[in-house]
């Protein structure tokens, strides 16, 4: 089976178009080389898929016939995701919260001063 048509069929990608644009940008690696979509992929191979600034890391145990329910994507792949990768995604949800929404002018006074103050009480 291709790689795009696995990622899709275990529910990696919402559509098989996204998996296989993913493996054109270089975002998919299989056994550690970066791969064409239409790359064959076996019982046992490894795969990375850069996705949403996480690497998710899998190893292939079956390959489906079709695209299979959420409920049994388990029997065809085991991921081996560090949990460090969710941790720094959580940190950047945080670090998104200090920014100006856009549309709302530059900064005044009074914002400057609390960026002021969450940069010394950071620094102590």
């Amino acid at each position: 089976m291709r790689i795009d048509k696995y990622l899709w069929c275990v529910r990696y990608f919402k559509t098989r178009n996204q998996a296989s644009i993913a493996c054109k940008k270089g975002h998919v690696k299989v056994n550690g080389d970066t791969v064409k979509p239409s790359r064959e992929v076996y019982a046992t191979d490894k795969i990375e898929v850069r996705k949403n600034q996480i690497n998710y890391i899998l190893t292939v145990l079956d390959i489906p016939t079709n695209r299979v329910g959420a409920k049994l994507v388990d029997i065809y792949r085991v991921d081996n995701t560090p949990k460090s990768a969710f941790e720094t995604q959580e940190l950047l949800k945080f670090a998104k919260d200090y920014y100006r929404k856009k549309g709302t002018g530059r900064p005044t006074k009074k914002d400057r001063r609390d960026l002021d103050d969450l940069d010394f009480k950071n620094q102590q």
